[in-house]
């Protein structure tokens, strides 16, 4: 099976079950923030956040 066949959806539902991955769901019209390495990202859901610490 080849990774670039797999629809993006299919991806995430497949790390989502991995220990190491937190995944964090913002509802429609939600904001959110990331503050990461000097920068700010500001915006609204829908929005899918994978944190992967492995």
């Amino acid at each position: 099976m080849k990774l670039k066949n797999l629809s993006t959806k299919r991806l995430v539902e497949e790390l989502e079950k991995r220990e190491g991955v937190e995944l964090l769901s913002i509802e429609p019209y939600e904001p959110y923030s990331i503050i990461a390495n000097g920068q700010t990202i500001n915006d609204g859901g829908p929005a899918v956040i994978l944190r992967i610490w492995d």
